[in-house]
């Protein structure tokens, strides 16, 4: 239980650091919509997303009045829609996109997860259509995000699947040329995806979840950053470890809000709790980034030698804090670093200290992987598949999901500047040191068998 400090330090965090709840997100499976039929599969789950999400908004407002805790967004994620394609072309598969996206506006959530595919082993006609429909579908929507599974710790690397993706990158640039690629920023691939993550782009209803389900994702990597402020002003230069235990006391603080206004949401609605994710996922707000996480630690140039060592320290912290708060931890949990969201780990790629082999060393000990990552408009399918390979073999070596979002800016070239507005923040446009010489390794194609240690039964 909190004890009076806890409570005092929570009321703290609400009133006067601007805590709050990044997402509610409600599960909602479509599997019941299957049909030969492609307009009545559109029309069911448009009927479906309604039903269910009508009340998530205002209840969310509701909870979050209630408890003096702003919910920031109300979002959805569905089961993968791929199952749903079996069978159909993509054109049903940018109408049942379409769909959602309406669905969205009529229920008033600001995005949708789960236009996904899993081909961590190989690919199903569903799955195919699903990734050939992407480049319209993500072009003509507004909430719709997707994600696909191209490999997992048990399964290895599918990586004819990976060519495939990153072609299909390319082309979501292209479809959003007017807005420099944008498209490419509501795509995430994934190794060891998890079936319970809110958070866009890559929030899915997997398969082994409720028929439909409430998860929470607790952010605040701004009141994180204040508490260490305040031990350095009470204790001069504290050692690491005493830096690690004040982050994992804010983030078991900073849970227990979490999974509070969570079971809160799901009992008002009459669905089942799900996860709380703890993950430290910033905004291009200044005061509201895990890059000035690391520099209140220390690392006054973010990309300086030490820069891993303090992602994993605060990683860990995060962890260990959000397990003993909670027995519903699930999702992503940990510290994020998506660099156009981020302004300081932003700054820090503008000026030449943060490289892209650098992020890709932090993504060993982080959560998700290389995110919101400006590339040039000319990078190849080759390169951006060997970008994804090599943070996909991080995750499935380390058994740990990574994920790669990537955006390819047409007509852009590196040092260019691209501001996508709101919650995506802006960046530079950075290339691999070495983004040749790659080809004939791809174009094998085939599939990189799972690790000796996946044989773990």
């Amino acid at each position: 239980m909190l004890d009076t400090s806890d409570f005092s330090a929570t009321l703290r965090m609400i009133g006067e650091e601007n805590l709050d709840v990044r997402t509610v997100t409600l599960g909602v499976n479509l599997n019941a919509c299957a049909d030969r039929d492609g307009d009545a599969i559109v029309t069911a789950v448009y009927d479906r997303i309604c039903k269910t999400a009508e009340r998530l908004v205002p209840v969310a407002n509701e909870v979050g009045a209630r408890y003096g805790v702003e919910i920031v967004n109300k979002r959805i994620s569905v089961s993968p829609v791929s199952i749903l394609l079996e069978g159909h072309a993509a054109e049903t598969g940018v109408a049942l996109a379409q769909a959602m996206d309406r669905a969205c506006g009529t229920v008033g959530v600001d995005l949708l997860g789960g236009y996904s595919a899993l081909v961590q082993k190989g690919i199903t006609a569903g799955e195919r259509t699903l990734i050939e429909s992407l480049p319209e579908a993500l072009a003509s929507t507004n909430h719709v995000c997707g994600s696909v599974n191209i490999g997992t710790t048990k399964a290895g690397i599918n990586v004819d699947a990976v060519y495939l993706v990153a072609q299909t990158v390319l082309k979501i640039a292209e479809a959003t040329k007017a807005q420099r690629g944008f498209g490419a920023a509501k795509l995430l691939i994934f190794a060891n995806q998890p079936e319970d993550n809110p958070f866009m782009a890559g929030a899915m209803l997997g398969p082994g979840e409720p028929e439909c389900v409430i998860n929470v994702g607790v952010s605040g990597p701004g009141v994180v950053k204040r508490a260490i402020d305040r031990l350095l002003q009470r204790s001069g230069n504290p050692r690491l470890d005493q830096i690690a235990e004040e982050a994992k006391h804010t983030a078991y603080r900073v849970t227990r809000v979490g999974e509070l206004v969570g079971h809160e949401v799901a009992r008002r609605l009459g669905v089942p709790f799900g996860i709380v994710d703890l993950a430290l996922a910033p905004t291009p707000r200044i005061g509201d980034s895990v890059g000035e996480i690391y520099q209140a630690m220390g690392i006054d140039r973010l990309g300086a030698p030490g820069t891993t060592a303090a992602v994993m320290m605060l990683n860990d912290a995060v962890k260990k804090g959000g397990s003993f708060a909670s027995s519903s931890v699930g999702g992503l949990s940990g510290a994020f670093i998506p660099v156009m969201e981020d302004h300081a780990i932003s700054d820090a790629v503008t000026c030449g200290d943060l490289t892209l082999e650098k992020l890709e060393a932090m993504t060993a000990v982080c959560s998700v992987g290389l995110d919101m990552i400006l590339l040039p408009g000319d990078t190849s399918a080759e390169t951006l598949a060997g970008i994804i390979l090599d943070e996909a073999a991080i995750g499935v070596t380390n058994r740990k999901t990574t994920g790669v979002r990537i955006i390819p800016v047409p007509g852009a070239k590196k040092g260019d500047h691209v501001d996508f507005g709101g919650l995506f923040g802006a960046g530079t446009v950075t290339s691999p040191a070495c983004p040749d010489g790659n080809v004939a390794f791809i174009r094998h194609g085939g599939h990189i068998p799972a690790p000796i240690h996946s044989l773990s039964n």
